[in-house]
């Protein structure tokens, strides 16, 4: 593991990484979901495509990496382009996990994977709108004290900082950028998803015009159990790319 402190509006931040294989030629840029980590995604793909250079990064605020700013998806992007910068990266390959998925499609790569990645907004249940309603209330009237009792579970307990973060990007619809993207694409998504759910992934299919869906048994997490065949997919999407130069 290594520590890159990134300058960034007027901030620095320490942002952690490690790399794998560093002596190959191609680069594959690895961003985990909110609330994880770069633990996480090197259990799964770490064993897997050795042909490739695996950058793994923590997200700021997440693992090691510090963030002491709220950040919209958009600054996340910046900061892990100026981490590669810094590692003579390429945008080869990136991969991302729900929203490390968002970051990734910014970031534009030849290769786009998207595990089970958000970006597609639906629209909140009736108790969810009714909680919001609540808690503004109580801000009025000098009652935040109680925000942990109505804010969503990914965002209980967070600095100030990530707390305003999650704000700017829990509700985010990237239709748009999606149907903007360029480049190649490989959807890989859970049939049991409740998080990110499957009709996000045929709404993302649609919009991007080189696009692939792969589906697989489990949840938002199935690639923990599915990780070879991803892996695997990712290669022949790749190869595919260079047959095509």
């Amino acid at each position: 593991m290594a520590i890159k402190s990134i300058q960034f509006q007027q901030h620095t931040l320490d942002i952690s990484y490690e790399i794998i294989n560093p002596q190959a030629k191609v680069d594959l840029i690895i961003l985990h979901g909110w609330g994880s980590n770069k633990e996480l995604m090197k259990k799964a793909f770490s064993p897997y495509m050795d042909g490739f250079r695996h950058i793994y990064i923590d997200l700021p605020g997440f693992g090691n990496s510090t963030c002491n700013m709220a950040l919209e998806t958009k600054d996340y992007a910046r900061i892990v382009e100026l981490l590669m910068i810094h590692l003579n990266a390429s945008k080869d390959i990136i991969l991302g996990h729900s929203f490390g998925g968002k970051v990734a499609l910014l970031l534009e790569p030849q290769v786009l994977v998207l595990v089970a990645s958000a970006g597609i907004y639906r629209s909140k249940s009736l108790k969810v709108r009714t909680k919001i309603t609540l808690f503004k209330l109580l801000k009025q009237l000098g009652l935040t004290k109680f925000r942990e009792f109505f804010v969503a579970d990914d965002a209980k307990k967070l600095s100030e900082p990530m707390y305003q973060t999650f704000k700017n990007v829990v509700d985010e619809d990237f239709s748009k950028e999606f149907a903007s993207f360029g480049g190649k694409a490989l959807l890989c998504w859970g049939t049991n998803d409740t998080a990110t759910p499957l009709s996000s992934a045929k709404k993302i299919d649609k919009l991007i015009k080189d696009s692939s869906l792969i589906t697989y048994e489990g949840d938002h997490y199935f690639f923990l159990n599915h990780a070879k065949d991803v892996a695997q997919n990712i290669e022949k999407t790749f190869l595919k790319t260079l047959e095509h130069k």
